[in-house]
């Protein structure tokens, strides 16, 4: 079992900056793959970006060039540092962590609101 808790959302203007935070209960290095995801009203939840635990970063072109994950193993804390926002982020982003053995288990965040508003 683990449990993550998604903290740093909030109300930003557009062309500002937030930097999203995911701590979990266990060593990173427990999970495969951590990463964000993100729901906006009305639609489905979408891929944001991932990390996996040799570092290699994988991004939505959505957000490519202005968003980076980053993970702090010493906290078992995965970051998303998100600049130059735009309203279409707005969005409540989910934190994910993947195990892929020796059984895959998926675990979420309760999740966090980004408003990117004027």
């Amino acid at each position: 079992q683990a449990h993550l808790v998604e903290s740093g959302g909030g109300l930003v203007q557009p062309g500002g900056s937030l930097r999203l935070s995911c701590t979990a209960s266990r060593s990173l290095f427990s999970f495969n793959v951590m990463g964000w995801y993100r729901q906006a009203p009305g639609k489905q939840r979408e891929f944001v970006a991932t990390i996996t635990r040799t570092s290699t970063t994988y991004y939505a072109d959505s957000v490519q060039g202005r968003f980076t994950i980053s993970r702090d193993n010493a906290k078992n804390t995965v970051h998303l540092q998100m600049n130059s926002l735009k309203p279409e982020d707005t969005a409540v982003y989910y934190c994910n962590a993947l195990e892929l053995s020796p059984t895959r288990l998926e675990y979420w965040g309760q999740g966090t609101q980004v408003t990117v508003s004027s």
